[in-house]
């Protein structure tokens, strides 16, 4: 299967693909559950052996190569409600002023050490949401996860090859093996499972292997460590839930797109972390749908957005609500559920919050 984007829609570098779509989703969800279960096994990295991710920027060599469709793809960005700054000052009835920070779910040093008001936000924070409060004990997080074997494997007997034909079947193997992973030890878990742990570069599991947190993680246990109260916006099995949900057919396309980008995962990593590291968020959406071919997998994309973003930013908006209303609150959940319409921003307005970036 070779990875093209479609001539007619844009062409980053003409190297992102739609195989991007499924890789924010994991990057963005619950790519770390994963590891919880999968790569336990591995041998663990030394600290001093672990390695930088490097990578390009996508949308700098598009800009240069196409400064029109660029600076159509800019507008739209632009246009998106909330689409700039991942830190968010929530103010209600003159309670203590909670803050809001977006985050991205990788061991990057520079997503890790989150700007310096963020910092300062969760120093003077009583209490410290998060999208799942679970994600702080591993041995528990894996416990509820194979509590539900049905979200995470095949129980029908079925295992991924039955729906790759040979050359993509090699395709996945190749990938995982190059992660330390065995198809046979992996073959019977749903394509989203596998994903979330092929679609990242060798740096990335290295770190995480070696006991790296990822953003909320961190942020998670570092409130557990300060006597902070901390709260779940969602229980791991809403999450896996939500990602199980998702049509088959993309997913599987999604996972050997995916392990056919090779040392192009690096540049999307790359393209994603910068946009997340300017406070560009209102560009991610719009370049991943761009990224979309009008094919059967723009369907696909259209499912995750709505049950993966949309969904769940009501449900987080709902649920932390009640929490804000007491003030003080240092709140934490991926960059891509902030802006937008329907964004967690704009919903809790809607709650009577006054919320306002932070630059």
């Amino acid at each position: 299967m070779t990875v093209l984007l479609h001539k007619s829609r844009l062409a980053l570098a003409d190297r992102l693909t739609d195989a991007g779509l499924w890789l924010m989703a994991v990057l963005h969800v619950v790519i770390a559950l994963s590891f919880v279960i999968v790569l336990a096994g591995l041998s663990p990295a030394r600290a001093e052996e672990l390695p930088a991710c490097g990578g390009n920027n996508l949308l700098t060599k598009y800009e240069k190569d196409d400064p029109a469709g660029f600076a159509k793809l800019r507008a739209e960005a632009d246009a998106v409600p909330n689409g700039k700054g991942i830190l968010w000052k929530i103010e209600k009835d003159g309670k203590p002023t909670s803050w809001l920070l977006g985050t991205m779910h990788v061991t990057d040093p520079r997503v890790l050490a989150m700007p310096d008001a963020a910092r300062a936000a969760y120093a003077q924070a009583a209490t410290v949401i998060v999208e799942s409060d679970e994600i702080t004990d591993e041995k528990k997080a894996g416990a509820a996860m194979m509590a539900r074997p049905d979200l995470i494997m095949f129980t029908d007997g079925k295992s991924i090859t039955d729906f790759l034909d040979k050359e993509d079947a090699e395709t996945l193997a190749e990938g995982l093996k190059s992660r330390g992973l065995a198809l046979s030890a992996v073959g019977r878990m749903k394509p989203w499972m596998i994903a979330s742990f092929v679609a990242l570069p060798a740096c990335e599991i290295a770190r995480k292997t070696a006991g790296a947190a990822f953003l909320d993680q961190q942020l998670a246990k570092n409130a557990l460590a300060d006597g902070k109260a901390l709260k779940g916006l969602e229980t791991l099995i809403e999450q896996i839930s939500a990602l199980d949900s998702l049509p088959l057919e993309p997913q599987i396309q999604g996972l050997v797109q995916t392990l056919e980008l090779g040392d192009t995962l690096k540049d999307v990593i790359e393209t994603m972390s910068q946009l997340y590291l300017a406070g560009d968020t209102g560009m991610i959406m719009p370049m991943m749908r761009a990224a979309a071919p009008e094919d059967d997998n723009a369907k696909g994309y259209a499912d995750f957005e709505q049950r993966i973003i949309v969904d769940r930013n009501h449900v987080m908006a709902e649920r932390a609500t009640p929490i804000l209303n007491d003030g003080n609150v240092f709140m934490a959940v991926g960059a891509l559920h902030l802006p937008g319409p329907e964004g967690v921003v704009e919903l809790l307005r809607k709650n009577g919050f006054t919320v306002t970036a932070v630059n």
